[in-house]
Parts: structure tokens; sequence; C-alpha cells
């Protein structure tokens, strides 16, 4: 090959490829290297370099200056020797240019082989670079197959999987369908770089917004979390660095434009945008919206809320199958308790009326244990006598058979409730005798003994 072509070869592949030009030069004197030891044996000692001005690859030998040649291929006599270099002494390493024309059909061959495989390698390690930087980025393909349910899209330059659990269900695609999705992940195997993609990762729906909302990607409206359950509902919480825009707002767009396009691109996914707030309470109550929240009591330890709405908001406070409360609970990550007013009320009187029916507590003490947080029998019962003496009015004795008391009321409770609800697979006898009335025993019987008769 001609040194021009060389060059030019390397450049046209380093740019239809996006191999680094080094790599390729690399390879070729991998490919030289390997092409003189197939012809002269592994033993010579050679060394390739490329002119990058001239475009030219040149081999050379090296052979140690010895007084006694043992072995031709390593060695050369201090008479040769001073033929090349006339200053040189035994010891001296001496290099002479090949003339890779000798190499034979074979060698060029093996070089062939060396060229490709490096070639193979570098394209990989190209096609892993150029995605692992673009990892949660939103990428255009074309569906090419569908194998056991995973989608392989072309994505150009490599193949794409979108496994099935980043699937959104109900969603469905043939080849040659149009597909979006975020790089996920970027996996390095032998076989090439593997790009996983999903439709169904929160952050998808975080980029989709991002593209949308101008605001979003200036920086002035910030995404503070996203949850979603993929292809029924998502919440998405945001804030604005700039008190003049509603960050809710600019996302909704004109005649609610923006989010559409979201929707739109998530086959009909409803969102909530949710106003991001620095009181965690009031934040959990934004998320819950449209319900309405009469109070929230906050578990600081076990990262828990207890959230209390009027009875006529329960089932939305809720949502369908539990759906708006599980969204909004992995929005503001913590665990949310819903309850309607009327049993909380109704609890709240149950464990008052415990603490009443423990022996020396009377309105005032009760009113006092409540002020500190002890709500009923049962909460006095996992107390300790140093918590109780926090309290007016409890002096050590007093608090020792408060506690005492309470233990004893919470076991006599705990029984008296497998009495009313005995363990699966032992029936109360009567109420089997009831339910199952002897074989024989007709309609008409039972209605002579004033029970009615069974409905069609």
């Amino acid at each position: 090959m001609l040194i021009s072509e060389i060059k030019r070869v390397i450049e046209q592949v380093s740019r239809d490829k996006g191999i680094e030009r080094h790599v390729l030069v690399k390879a070729l004197e991998e490919a030289l290297k390997s092409a003189a030891r197939k012809k002269y044996g592994p033993k010579i000692d050679i060394e390739v370099q490329y002119g990058e001005e001239t475009g030219e690859l040149e081999v050379f030998q090296f052979k140690e200056v010895a007084e006694v040649v043992e072995d031709p291929m390593l060695q050369i006599s201090i008479e040769e020797g001073r033929t090349l270099d006339a200053e040189c002494e035994v010891g001296d390493s001496l290099g002479t240019k090949m003339d890779t024309a000798t190499f034979g059909r074979i060698a060029a061959q093996s070089a062939k082989q060396v060229i490709i495989q490096k070639l193979k390698d570098a394209e990989k390690d190209a096609v892993y670079t150029s995605f692992i930087e673009r990892r949660g980025e939103i990428i255009n393909g074309i569906v090419q197959r569908i194998d056991r349910g995973d989608i392989i899209v072309n994505l150009g330059q490599t193949e794409g999987v979108l496994p099935v659990r980043e699937q959104v269900p109900k969603e469905s695609y043939r080849r040659g369908d149009r597909i979006r999705a975020m790089i996920m992940e970027v996996l390095h195997e032998s076989r090439g770089p593997q790009v996983v993609l999903s439709r169904t990762h929160p952050s998808f729906l975080i980029t989709l917004f991002r593209t949308e909302v101008p605001e979003i990607s200036e920086g002035i409206v910030s995404i503070m979390g996203a949850s979603r359950e993929p292809g029924v509902r998502a919440k998405i919480a945001v804030a604005s660095s700039n008190s003049d825009i509603d960050p809710v707002g600019a996302c909704v767009g004109m005649k609610g434009s923006r989010v559409q396009n979201v929707v739109q691109e998530l086959r009909g996914e409803k969102i909530d945008i949710i106003p991001w707030h620095v009181d965690t309470a009031k934040f959990v109550c934004n998320s819950l919206a449209p319900a309405e929240i009469s109070r929230v009591i906050i578990d600081e330890d076990n990262k828990s809320m207890e959230v209390i709405v009027p009875d006529e908001f329960l089932s939305i406070a809720i949502g369908k199958k539990g759906q708006n409360v599980r969204l909004a609970s992995k929005l503001t990550g913590w665990h949310l308790d819903v309850k309607s007013e009327s049993i909380y009320n109704q609890t709240m009187q149950s464990g008052y009326n415990s603490l009443m029916a423990l022996p020396g507590v009377g309105i005032s003490l009760a009113d006092a244990l409540y002020e500190k947080g002890y709500y009923s029998a049962e909460e006095i019962g996992k107390a300790s006598v140093e918590d109780l003496l926090q309290i007016r009015g409890i002096d050590e004795t007093l608090a020792g058979s408060l506690i005492e008391a309470a233990k004893t009321a919470a076991e006599q409770a705990a029984l008296s409730e497998t009495a009313e609800n005995p363990p699966a697979g032992e029936p109360d006898e009567a109420a089997e005798t009831v339910e199952n009335p002897p074989a024989g025993e007709s309609d008409e019987a039972r209605e002579a003994e004033g029970e009615p008769a069974d409905e069609a």
C-alpha cells in the first residue's frame, strides 16, 4: 500500500467509525509485528514506527553486537556492525530497516486478521464510550425485532434492548415502529456494548418534562422528585427559584400544551404536578391533592405520618386501589397512613377511655397524660417510670402501678380479642350449627320456625 493510501485510510476509518487515529495506528503497528513474527519466528526483536507527517510505516529489526554470533536472528558480528555504525561496540543494539514486502502472503493474511480484530475492538470501545456518556438521555430508535418479549431497538451505531420489565404495560410495538426511550444503563460485554433502555423509570418522565419546559432546562424551575405507576398515573414535584414564576403553571403550559405533550408520549398516563414545599407536612398535604387534610401527625423516628382527612375525602386521598397515597408516599419518601376523622376521633376517644379506666387516673391526670403524648393505656404500658415522672401529679409509686395496670389491661384486651376472633381452622360450634343446618331441613320447615326462606 502506498504511503498516501495508509494515511488516507486511517483518516477515513477514523471519521466513519468514530475511532481515534492513535488507536488505528497502534492496530497497524501490532499487525506488522505479528506479520514479522509469523515470517521470522517469535524471538525476532522488531519495532514499528508510524510517521505522522509522512504517513509511513517503518519496521526496524534490532540485533545485539557480539564477538561470536550464536543466533543470527538476534545477534550481529562486530565486523558487520561496524559497517552500519563505525562507533559500535560489543553489547550495543543496532537497528536495520526491514522490507515489509518480504513478509509473505501468510504473514500478510495474519496481519489482516489482527487489523480486523483490533478495529472491531476499537469500534466496540468507541460505541461504549459514546453511549456511557449519554446515560439518562432520551434516544429515538426503530424497533428491529422482538425477542422473548424484549424489544430490540436499532439506535444507528448499535442495538439497544428494552426489557419487558422496562416496558409500559399495555403498550405494544411492531417491527419498524419508531420508539423513544431513556438510556438507563450501558453494559460492556464481550459481544459488544449493550444499551439497556427504559420507558418506566421516573427519570424518563423527568427528562420528558426537561425537554418540554424551557424553564426547567434553564434552571429556573427544578424537579424535586417523581413517582410513577407506568401507564396509569404519575406524580412530579416542582419548585421555582424565581418567586415570579409559578412552577406548576410553567409545567402545565398554555392551555395544558406542555403537559399534554408528555401525556401523549406516555400513551395517556395521568400526571399530577405537585408544588414542592420545604415543610415536609405541607409537601405531603400537596402530594395528596385534591383531598383536603384536617391534620397531620408526624413520627420522625419511623419517618411516617398519620394523615387525617374529612370522611368525604377519604376515598379521594387513598385513590383507586390505594394508588394516590402509594404514589404520594413514594414521592415524599414518608410512610403515609390515611384515616378518616370519624375513625380517628373514635380511636382517640377509645384511648382516652382506656386511660380513665386505669386505677388512680382522674380527668385532670388523664388530660396531663394526653398533653404529654400518651393517648392510650397501651402507650402507658410501654413507658418507663422515668418518663412518667416528668408528668405533674405522678410520683414513683403511682408511675409503677400505672405501668403494671396498663400492661395487665393490654393483656386482657388481647385475650378478649382472641376469644372474639378465634384462629382459622377452629370455628365456633354454635355458629357452625346455625350456618350449616341439618341435611333434609326444608325452607318450609325454617319458615314455620320463623326464619326466612333462601332467596333465589
